[in-house]
Formats: structure tokens, sequence, C-alpha cells
């Protein structure tokens, strides 16, 4: 019996675009929507701004031979202009994708043939990158557009373009024609996609996920839904400042940033990469009240001394995606923060659910380490090894989940949707998560905790060990800044091995650690991998531990070839 969401919320069937502004004419705010972090004074985009520019830029994308369902590549970093190019993509009826901005061309010429995109929209700082990848994939360097923070209506650009490829404003059509342009409206926004945003590839090559315009709504509509139980909900809203310093092409950003934020009417200011100082002094200088952040962000600002020279009292919401966060450190930033009523808490979603599927009501004043309930319209169950349907607490199994923003699939990929996406006799769609998890109670409200990767499980000895279970554990220590644990084998067998890096000024000794945790755990838990000291735990933008990376340096360093035991 799957547990269904307490809240259910209609969705418009209407292009993304619509939902933020209702429409293409009437009347918008004024006031500030994004703010270039270090120049906000002269490079800000108001409401109206906002759907002025992208407009403009739709326009010019249909000029240039944009046709409906084309995909659009944006191969940047964060920009003040991010949100009018992904939204301007969709107001010309194309399919946004964006890409990590530290790809290689190998990494850029994949996504780009995968995609099929037909124009590429490249930052200045990589347009080398950019031509190679176009280059191998046969993309005309005409099609190619440079990309910085010329503010539209310059007499020039901040840098000429080069290489054969075009200067991004002169996608920028006239205000006049913009004024009177329509933007494209999907006959049925339940079929028509908006953008694919890529997998991670943590455990294999990344894939285009098939986003909906309808499921790009569903995903907003419930985040502003749950977001308005809050008491006192409006007051809130209009005290609300958001910092941008997560990766605008990755999911977690893109939908809480260009869309949902601007939904809401939150101003944003978006920085054009994270810098902790940075990110910290703006927290200060702007009085930011919403952090959405991922643990490694929270980690450093509980083990940073540098965190206690900044004024943070005017957060007021701290909130933590993308992958599993310790509770401990949850609670040493609460104590950081010094206010009784904040509380850090943790959702859960992926990529292939838009973003987010688990989120906290709050006026549920509760301290967990769980992800919280289900999003509105959603539904869960867990099952286990051999695929049965588990009805009890606290029992735990892989998590499967369908709602309204669940992908529409794997692009032009049906085998692997196919491996991922069960549809029921009643047509539910339940994708099939990967993660095990468990819920405290088996009903309606019921809080969900994740307890690792099903793939990124340890076996020892016919146990599982939850690799987060350990991290978390080490990240109380104080001479531990960072960690990751993986699997290696050893004479045939796996055991957890610990990947550290220490905090400045220790010199703590892997025995201590390795004899530190195993008071704390049960004996296939135990570290007899070992211990090993790094200066970096390797993570992808977003924050996940690319345990792939670790355990290739393990075999060099542990092999997998019989030795002693000890």
């Amino acid at each position: 019996m799957p547990i269904k969401s307490r809240w259910s919320e209609p969705i418009p069937n209407c292009s993304l675009q619509k939902w933020i502004f209702g429409s293409s004419s009437a009347p918008l705010s004024d006031r500030k929507a994004f703010y270039d972090a270090d120049r906000p004074e002269t490079h800000y985009l108001t409401f109206a701004d906002y759907r002025l520019v992208a407009k403009q830029i739709a326009i010019g994308l249909q000029k240039a031979g944009l046709k409906p369902g084309d995909r659009v590549l944006l191969f940047s970093g964060n920009n003040l202009f991010f949100p009018v190019i992904f939204i301007g993509v969709l107001m010309a009826g194309g399919i946004f994708t964006g890409a990590n901005p530290t790809f290689v061309p190998r990494e850029l010429a994949y996504q780009l043939k995968d995609s099929g995109a037909v124009f590429m929209v490249a930052a200045e700082g990589s347009l080398d990158t950019a031509l190679a990848a176009a280059k191998e994939v046969q993309m005309p360097t005409s099609n190619v557009f440079v990309f910085d923070t010329t503010i539209p209506g310059s007499s020039q650009p901040e840098k000429p373009a080069r290489g054969g490829a075009r200067h991004w404003t002169e996608l920028i059509a006239p205000k006049a024609q913009a004024e009177k342009f329509e933007w494209v409206e999907p006959a049925d926004a339940r079929t028509t996609t908006c953008c694919l945003n890529y997998s991670s590839g943590t455990t294999g090559v990344p894939k285009g996920v098939e986003i909906t315009h309808y499921s790009y709504v569903a995903n907003g509509c419930g985040v502003v839904k749950v977001s308005a139980l809050e008491e006192d909900h409006e007051a809130s809203i209009a005290r609300s400042v958001g910092l941008c310093f997560l990766p605008l092409y990755h999911a977690y950003a893109q939908t809480y940033f260009v869309a949902n934020f601007a939904k809401q009417g939150i101003p944003v200011y978006i920085m054009a990469g994270f810098d902790f100082v940075k990110m910290l002094t703006y927290i200060q200088r702007y009085r930011v009240t919403q952090l959405v952040s991922v643990p490694p962000i929270l980690v450093a600002l509980t083990k940073h001394p540098i965190t206690a020279k900044f004024d943070l009292s005017s957060l007021e919401s701290v909130g933590s995606g993308a992958a599993p966060l310790a509770e401990d450190v949850a609670r040493q930033a609460e104590k950081l923060l010094k206010k009784p009523d904040l509380i850090v808490r943790q959702g859960w979603g992926m990529t292939e659910v838009t973003c987010t599927a688990m989120t906290w009501d709050p006026s549920r004043l509760v301290r967990s380490s769980s992800v919280g309930e289900l999003m509105p319209n959603y539904m869960a169950k867990l099952v286990d090894e051999s695929g049965k349907e588990i009805t009890e607490p606290k029992v735990p199994g892989e998590l499967l989940v369908t709602g309204p923003t669940v992908m529409r699939g794997y692009w032009r990929n049906p085998k692997a949707t196919q491996e991922t996406i069960d549809t029921d006799s009643e047509g539910n769609r339940w994708l099939r998560t990967g993660d095990i998890a468990y819920v405290d109670e088996f009903k309606t409200g019921g809080l969900f905790y994740i307890v690792d990767r099903k793939k990124e499980l340890i076996k020892v000895k016919g146990n599982q060990v939850a690799p987060a279970e350990l991290e978390a554990l080490l990240l109380e220590r104080p001479d531990i800044a960072d960690v990751a644990v993986i699997g290696v084998t050893i004479n045939g067998e796996e055991f957890p091995r610990a990947y550290v890096v220490r905090s400045p000024g220790t010199n703590t000794s892997g025995e201590e650690i390795a004899k530190w945790l195993e008071e704390r755990v049960a004996k296939h838990k135990r570290l007899r991998g070992g211990v090993a000291f790094t200066d970096v735990i390797p993570k992808n933008p977003s924050g996940k531990i690319l345990r792939k990376i670790l355990r290739e340096q393990a075999k060099k360093e542990v092999g997998d070839e019989p030795v002693a035991k000890l």
C-alpha cells in the first residue's frame, strides 16, 4: 500500500513562462528580480526586465532559425543573464539544456551530440572549449554565441566575439518587437519538453532527463504550496532575499532561482561561482534570509573559523539538498546561527523528479535527520531486494515515487527509461530512485529517512553498510574537516575505507580515527579497509561525492589481490 502526500494541489496545464509571468503583456513589477552580487548597483534585472529580455532572446533565436523542439545548450557558470537565456529558449519554443562549465571538450561534445543541440551559448572564458567541442560535432561556429554580462542595449560588448562565434547580444531583438511578441505556448504542457537536465553521471554516463513544462510547473506549485503553510507567510516572503551560489545548470538551483523564487517575487543575488568568504560577505551585506545550500557548504560553515567573523543573523531558513546531510552538521549549524526557531533541514529529490519530491511543512517544528514528507500530489512505496512491497515502519527498502514531476524519460534512451520507470495497472509511473530509505510511521505524513544510494552500499559478510552513516559519525570529530567512505576488496571480501581531510592544525592518525569509530559501531561497520588522508574529497558541483574516483584511487593503494589477514 503506497504512502500518499498529505496535500494535493491543482496544476495548470501551461508553459513554465506563463506560470512565472502570468501573461506575455500584462504589467509586471519594477522591483528587482536578479542582481549581479558583485555589482548590484549597475547590474540587475527587474521582474519586468526578466520577461522583456527573455522575449528579446526568443525573437533572436527564432530569427536565427530555431524551430519548435530544437535544443539550445548553455555552457556557462552563473551569470545575471542565465535565467533570461533559459526562459528565452522556452519562449521561442525550444528546449533548454545546460552543461557543466568545468567540462573539457570531449565531455561537452558528448552532451552536444546526445542532446542534438542546434545552438550553443558559451561563456567567454570557456569559448576555446566550446569551439573545440562544436568542431567535434560539426556545429557551425556561427551557431555558437559568446556569453558574458554585457548589459542589453550597451554600445559595445564587454569583450568582442572571436573564432567565428557571434556575441550573444546579437540575439537581443528591439524592445518594440519584444513588447508585441507572444511566446510559444504549448498545446499540451504535459507532453511538451522544456528542458534536458543531464543526470550527474555518478553511476555511469550522464543521461538527458526530459522534463516537461507541466512537470516543471508542478514542481513549482508544490514548493509554493508548502512554503505558504508558514506562519505569517506573506510577511516572510515580503522580506525574503535569496543568494544563488549553486550552479544554475543544475536542477536544484535552476528550479529555485529561475522559477520558484521569481514566481514568489523574491529577489536573488547571483554569484558567478561559489566562494566561501564571498558567500558569508554577501549574506551579511545583503541581509539574505533564505539559504539554499548543499552539505559541503554547511560542513564548511560549521568547521571554518572565519564563519564567526560574519553577521549571519538575517538568515531565517536554511535548506540542504543534492546529497545526504549529517544530522550533527545540521545541529552544529543551528548552534552557530543562534536562532531558536531556525531548523536546518534537508529535503530529497533528484533530477529525474524535476527537483523536489520530499520537503518539510514549515509549521512542523521537528529536529531530525529526516528528509521530510512527500510533496503535494506524490505517492511513495518501499520494496525489498526481491521487489516485495514493505508495509512496516523503520524497515529499509528501495524508494519508488510517483507524481506529476516525474520525468518524461531519458532523452532518446528508451532502454534506460524502461529500467527506471515501472507503470502499474492504474497508470501510475513509478520511478525507481536507487535510494534506500525507510519511513518512521507507515501513514500519510510519515517522515522519510534516506539510508544511502543502493549502488553505494557496502556489503560486509552479507551485512549492508551505508557510507553516509559512517561519514556522519566521523564528521562529529572536530579534527575531521571532510570525509568519504567507500568499499574496498581485500582477500575477496569488502570492507569500509575512509578518506579523510584533516581540519587545519590537526595531525590525527588513521589508527586513532579507526579506534574511535570501533567504539561506536557494530563490528561489520569498522574501517577494516583502512583510513587514508587526502587534501580534498572529489565532488561534483552539486555536492555529491564522486566515489568512482576514490574507488579507482583505492585500487592502486589497496588493490584486489589476496593479502595476509590481520
